[in-house]
């Protein structure tokens, strides 16, 4: 393995590990991080080539230019982490997923200062999918994010990301968010599954209890015309012709046996 990825992702995990799980999370000077850019290093790169030339030229224009490109970065800088500074993000609650299928769920972002948020992308954290959005002055917006888990079971929502580089593209504003909540992950259904094979048949004692003890019997069907009186379910009869209905019903001599199959989950292949 790459020694550079390999430091790379330990000082990840140490990094998420310090962070709290929450389904919400408010963003403040303590939570949101900034950077230059690769723009961002050549425009500084840029003004110290600009500010040398004009030193050494004495080029009064030369420096207009480097300070009035200095202060414009300066200022973007302030605009892009203010852009993030102050919203809320709230997760909501994902629904269960099948394996080896995309888990959907929802982060609403809101804010309530004066001005429109611009350019505010979410992704999962080391994904390249984001998802874009404006919000209006004090309103709020929803963005659609998904990752494939990539295990069975309980598992929690993976880590979130969300940026910006509004507005000049010379400073990258981020922040990293651990969500709380947990999803369950089923096994995904077999496509086109072959029928279960068939039961190996049983004496029919277990309905015959289930019969005596609970007063009825569970394999009935329609009446037939010749069907013996013995056979008649007379108990239901009574319940019929109470509620008007008049239907009669016969006990089910083929529903009498009864079948039982065993699944072995060792040799599911599962």
């Amino acid at each position: 393995m790459n020694p550079f990825r390999l430091i790379r992702s330990r000082f990840r995990s140490w990094f998420e590990s310090r962070l709290p799980l929450s389904d919400s999370m408010t963003l403040t000077q303590r939570n949101v991080y900034i950077l230059p850019t690769r723009a961002g290093f050549m425009l500084g790169l840029t003004l110290l080539v600009l500010l040398v030339a004009s030193i050494n030229y004495q080029l009064n224009l030369g420096y207009l230019l480097t300070f009035m490109l200095a202060g414009a970065a300066v200022v973007g800088m302030h605009v892009g982490h203010g852009t993030l500074r102050g919203i809320t993000m709230q997760l909501v609650a994902p629904n269960d997923h099948f394996a080896l299928t995309m888990a959907n769920f929802s982060v609403k972002i809101s804010h309530t200062a004066n001005s429109t948020r611009h350019s505010i992308g979410m992704a999962v954290l080391e994904s390249k999918h984001w998802t874009w959005v404006d919000i209006a002055p004090q309103g709020s917006d929803s963005l659609e994010l998904g990752f494939t888990p990539p295990k069975r079971g309980r598992q929690r929502i993976p880590t979130l990301t969300a940026e910006t580089r509004f507005p000049m593209g010379t400073f990258r504003v981020w922040t990293v968010w651990r969500p709380k909540s947990e999803i369950t992950v089923y096994p995904a259904p077999e496509a086109h599954a072959p029928p279960l094979p068939a039961g190996e048949p049983r004496a029919g004692k277990g309905l015959a209890n289930r019969a005596q003890n609970a007063g009825e019997f569970d394999g009935v069907r329609a009446y037939k015309r010749g069907d013996p009186l013995k056979l008649v379910v007379w108990k239901k009869a009574a319940k019929a012709f109470a509620s008007g209905s008049g239907e009669l019903v016969s006990r089910d001599t083929q529903q009498a046996q009864r079948y039982e199959l065993w699944l072995d989950f060792a040799q599911c292949g599962g």
